[in-house]
């Protein structure tokens, strides 16, 4: 679930295309030991800036806060 929320937003299937929000699902689904999402994490960062990454680290923390 959380790798496909991650591709959703990647790759603007159904919503538009949010790196942050994709770094952010396949961050919480590599905590959950996906490889893929690690290697998808890892891609999508470097089209990202250091501030984009930092949110997107945030916005997993919060998420796994309210879990």
């Amino acid at each position: 679930m959380l790798f496909e929320l991650g591709m959703t937003y990647a790759t603007g299937r159904d919503v538009p295309a949010d790196l942050v929000s994709a770094h952010k699902w396949f961050n919480l689904a590599a905590m959950k030991g996906n490889r893929d999402a690690v290697r998808y994490r890892k891609e999508i960062s470097e089209e990202m800036t250091s501030a984009d990454i930092a949110e997107a680290q945030r916005a997993a923390r919060e998420w796994l806060t309210m879990q």
